[in-house]
């Protein structure tokens, strides 16, 4: 366990740690920053089998959070006047024949009905599957190391019916924020990753945060990520550290630290990143799943009031990312854990992320539709 020389114990938040560790998942490093300072512990292994307990400060696929980085840059680009946030997608992306009612503000807030690239599950609780994603079993793991097109994925999606028109209803889709990227990229003629830099990662010092395009490798210090599935009827788990993350692309690609990620949450919910206006359009959250624009807006329970969070988890490895409103308490974690196409550790890890926003942001209970935010 480590402690920041600032912050005072926390046996509560070690509790759960440990429990979370106890119930299943291989490793939690979890930090906390308060009015009683910052809070860092970690609990289980960094390598099934090893002594070594996660990095406090350990590199981590992020997942779903990536989202919310995305949708920072795009809403930067909206303040800049670069493009607007009700403008049709196909005047833009006249390539792809998007409806012409789909928006960007439906992209970023999952309202557009476009297909979801990684698989489809709908309310009577049938599947449609996309590409080998990490629903799909041993399918995934042989095709891990591929390289996908943005543009691919996408015309994939658009190959499917739609899940329904845009701007009725709501369902999370990865598709919308591949699209999201390639505005990005046409509007600014620069690369994600470039504007990413330009307009979050070095304003903000994330030196530890990155986009890793189709690298296969995640920089030291880490824990590792597993996967397990079934062969000829026998059940074998792989290291899937390393993988090729263009099968996810901006549905999740990206890498970051504890603390790279409550630098970046503290400052954009603390109004550092965004003007109040468009910061306001991002948390104004749709009834249906409390969604804004790239980011969840939930009742942190109690007298806690509200939270702002993303989390994302990607083939063995998550992250928790939850702020206050005015970005002065923070909880952000990395998690490492053995993922199969089951989803078989999800009920857990939402169990125990709950406890963890209720100890950290003052009690009640936390929605469990914002504690996981799967990327596939």
């Amino acid at each position: 366990m480590s402690l920041s020389p600032t912050a005072q114990d926390r046996p509560e938040l070690r509790k759960t740690i440990e429990e979370m560790v106890a119930s299943g998942l291989t490793g939690v490093t979890l930090r906390v920053n308060d009015e009683r300072g910052e809070w860092t512990g970690s609990a289980g292994v960094r390598e099934l089998g090893g002594p070594e307990r996660p990095p406090v400060d350990g590199h981590v696929r992020i997942g779903s959070s990536t989202k919310t980085f995305t949708a920072t840059v795009m809403l930067k680009l909206v303040d800049e006047g670069l493009i607007e946030l009700d403008a049709p997608v196909v005047d833009h992306l006249p390539e792809f024949e998007l409806d012409p009612a789909i928006t960007v503000r439906m992209l970023l807030q999952h309202t557009s009905g476009v297909f979801n690239f990684t698989g489809e599950y709908y309310e009577d609780g049938t599947f449609a599957p996309g590409i080998p994603a990490t629903t799909a079993g041993q399918e995934w793991v042989d095709n891990r190391f591929k390289t996908y097109r943005p543009e691919e994925l996408v015309r994939l999606s658009l190959s499917k019916p739609a899940r329904f028109l845009p701007g009725t209803d709501w369902s999370y889709s990865n598709t919308n924020y591949v699209l999201v990227r390639l505005l990005i990229e046409k509007v600014t003629g620069r690369s994600l990753p470039e504007e990413m830099r330009r307009l979050v990662l070095e304003p903000l010092g994330l030196s530890d945060t990155l986009l890793p395009e189709t690298g296969t490798e995640i920089p030291e210090p880490y824990a590792h990520a597993y996967y397990r599935y079934e062969d000829g009827g026998r059940e074998e788990t792989v290291d899937v550290t390393r993988q090729n993350p263009s099968w996810i692309s901006t549905g999740g690609d990206m890498i970051s630290t504890t603390r790279d990620l409550h630098t970046f949450i503290s400052a954009l919910a603390g109004g550092g990143l965004l003007p109040a206006p468009l910061l306001a359009e991002m948390c104004d959250a749709h009834p249906k799943a409390g969604y804004g624009l790239g980011l969840m807006v939930q009742d942190a329970g109690g007298n806690g009031g509200t939270v702002i969070t993303h989390n994302g988890g990607i083939a063995g490895h998550a992250a928790l990312m939850y702020s206050t409103p005015d970005g002065s308490t923070t909880m952000t974690a990395a998690v490492n854990y053995v993922d199969d196409a089951g989803l078989s550790m999800a009920v857990t890890f939402q169990t125990a992320v709950q406890k963890l926003v209720e100890q950290v942001f003052g009690g009640g209970r936390a929605e469990a539709a914002g504690a996981t935010e799967p990327t596939r």
